[in-house]
């Protein structure tokens, strides 16, 4: 990917979520593999361009899978191991990419859900 494609998506991003933070004050930027993030509470939500991967968001792992079979994601494994609730979405699509990190944002709001423990 070339600087100047690489800054377009980065840009393109943040400032998706820059529009997703002013709605949702729970949203904050972190970091994550020595890179910037944005983050949902204490849970990562979704990066940019890991080495050329573009958009790279939390989803559940069924949601991520039909991505990954209809061609539009690709596994994300940054260390070869495959994370499955995390896809990689190379090709910048401001509607897309809203509308996973919108899904991401719902997915990572409720962890104790998500992995089967009731909130107290």
């Amino acid at each position: 990917m070339s600087k100047e494609n690489r800054a377009k998506t980065e840009h393109l991003f943040w400032e998706l979520a820059a529009e997703l933070m002013a709605e949702n004050p729970d949203m904050a930027e972190g970091t994550i593999m020595n890179g910037r993030c944005v983050r949902v509470g204490k849970e990562f939500l979704a990066l940019v361009d890991y080495k050329g991967s573009g958009l790279v968001v939390k989803l559940p792992p069924a949601r991520v899978a039909d991505l990954i079979d209809a061609g539009i994601g690709r596994p994300f494994a940054p260390a070869g191991r495959v994370f499955k609730e995390w896809v990689s979405v190379p090709e910048p699509n401001r509607e897309l990419w809203g509308e996973l990190l919108g899904e991401g944002v719902a997915f990572v709001a409720k962890p104790a859900m998500r992995k089967g423990r009731t909130r107290q």
